[in-house]
């Protein structure tokens, strides 16, 4: 029976009226009287992997190389150059909502959603319907290892090591066999391990996770990654906000680069985006955010957060069906590599440029588990079965506009504890972004700057040249007048010598060409013959 919706469409309406009718009877996350656990401020590590040596590995591949490495994993090396603003982050960090697995930023819930990673990560052998999920009395580490490697057993279980709780291989051994190894296609391979460990899942520094090894070897098989990134970032966000401290060890750089597609306005979508070629992280990549907006800055921007200062849809996604559920789940479960959650795309729908109704969120809060729990090998199971099975909603394109049920329920939803928005400061976000330009004014300021800049320079340059130029001319044309001096000197010493051999001649043949002695001798016989 619960193979007649495998993989099934649904309409807009009808997913609506399952929605509310769901809520209406089980209720939210959260019910009244609910008395929140989480510290009202969270200390978070935003400690990071060193990847400059990555990056130099990189830039010294040909073309063909990484056009080889785009084929199997996408866009993921663009995530060496994305830059983690860590007052940014560590604001953001405070708005996350465990309960019901968003960011709630003022008066708008916003959320990773599967679609947006997929766009991001652009991998084309990617299988959205074939989600990831622990495998159970698999192989073990070494072996993982050595297939993705290459190298024997010995070279491997002599690396491995053990990083608190878990097994793993230092990046520097991964960084000797990128730059050695005999076969382009293992050095290209190890080269997407590496940031698999060190960029999207940074569990111990300068190390790569036992876990990642695991996802790692299935990519081949045209497993999508991302129910298993957002399932880390998840997690990482909802411990370190019970916690009230802690590190956070998902991808952070994915992180920014979804939080700028929707923090910043967007005049005219350029057609390079609905290009097959067009690459988000590329660009992203390539800006230069400000790095100089203190965390307390960013915390009083997002806590004032409203409806209008946000870009629902981020201008690189191009959404068509959603993914709402899987099984008998509710939501969508996301199986990670150390644990698993789940999160309701129905709570942002706006991001798909749909109408916002009101979603299902009952037993979101309860769901997550480590993969260290009891009994986790069942639920593991039960999660990966429901992925067999996913319902698929149809976009209503209608824009960002919400249904009057939605605000009425979401002024009286019960939150975990996120800070609310300020009374004392009320400013629209047009009137913060005053202070702080929006990043598209940054860019233009920062343009004209250095055009400016640039402008005076080849000003500076061409008048340098124009000098060098003419003394150039000047000293060509004293060379020539020397050149010719030259050469007449030489044309009137060579005539001088032809004279000279020219008038000896002369002299000898007129006898004047004669000695002395000559001369008297001659004399003595004339006088001679007279006698």
């Amino acid at each position: 029976m619960e193979n007649e919706f495998l993989n099934k469409v649904e309409d807009n309406a009808t997913v609506r009226a399952w929605s509310e009718k769901l809520q209406s009877e089980k209720g939210d996350s959260l019910t009244e009287g609910y008395v929140s656990e989480l510290q009202e401020f969270t200390r978070v590590n935003t400690a990071q992997n060193e990847l400059q040596e990555l990056r130099d590995i990189w830039a010294r591949w040909d073309e063909e190389a990484k056009q080889s490495f785009y084929q199997s994993y996408g866009d993921i090396s663009y995530l060496l150059d994305i830059k983690v603003d860590k007052h940014l982050f560590r604001a953001m960090v405070q708005f996350w909502n465990s309960a019901y697995k968003c960011f709630t930023f003022g008066e708008v819930d916003l959320v990773p959603t599967v679609e947006e990673y997929t766009a991001l990560l652009r991998c084309p052998k990617v299988q959205v319907k074939k989600a990831y999920a622990k495998v159970l009395n698999g192989q073990t580490f070494a072996k993982k290892l050595m297939n993705i490697s290459g190298m024997s057993e010995p070279w491997v279980t002599a690396r491995i090591q053990q990083k608190g709780d878990s097994k793993c291989i230092p990046w520097e051994n991964l960084r000797d066999l990128v730059l050695a190894h005999p076969d382009e296609r293992k050095r290209i391979d190890i080269f997407a391990l590496s940031i698999y460990g060190l960029v999207i899942f940074p569990k111990a520094l300068r190390h790569v996770d036992e876990a990642v090894t695991d996802l790692f070897d299935r990519l081949e098989k045209g497993i999508t990654p991302v129910p298993a990134i957002l399932a880390e970032t998840f997690r990482s966000l909802s411990m370190c906000r019970k916690s009230g401290n802690g590190r956070f060890i998902g991808c952070a750089q994915l992180l920014m680069v979804w939080f700028h597609g929707h923090f910043w306005k967007v005049d005219k979508v350029s057609y390079r985006v609905f290009s097959e070629t067009y690459s988000p992280l590329k660009e992203e990549a390539a800006i230069q955010r400000r790095e100089d907006i203190s965390e307390e800055r960013w915390m009083e921007i997002l806590q004032n957060l409203k409806e209008e200062d946000i870009e629902w849809r981020a201008f690189w996604m191009v959404p068509d069906e959603i993914l709402y559920r899987c099984g008998n789940f509710d939501w969508v479960p996301l199986l990670g590599i150390w644990g698993a959650t789940e999160y309701t795309p129905l709570l942002a729908l706006r991001q798909y440029k749909s109408r916002q109704f009101i979603p299902a969120t009952y037993g979101l809060a309860q769901c997550e588990f480590s993969f260290k729990d009891a009994h986790y090998k069942k639920k593991v199971r039960e999660l990966s079965d429901a992925w067999k099975q996913t319902r698929w909603m149809k976009r209503l394109a209608v824009g960002s506009i919400v249904t009057p049920e939605y605000n009425g329920w979401f002024k009286k939803r019960v939150n975990d504890n996120v800070p609310r928005p300020s009374l004392e400061n009320t400013q629209p976000m047009v009137e913060q972004l005053r202070v702080i330009p929006s990043e598209l004014e940054i860019i233009k300021q920062d343009f004209e700057r250095k055009s400016l800049e640039l402008g005076k320079k080849i000003e500076q340059l061409e008048e340098e040249k124009m000098h060098l130029r003419l003394d150039a001319d000047v000293q060509r044309s004293e060379a020539e007048k020397w050149k010719k001096g030259k050469t007449k000197a030489e044309e009137d010493l060579d005539s001088l010598k032809t004279d000279y051999k020219k008038l000896r001649l002369s002299m000898r043949t007129a006898g004047l060409g004669k000695t002395s002695e000559q001369w008297r001798h001659e004399v003595r016989e004339e006088k001679t013959k007279a006698d």
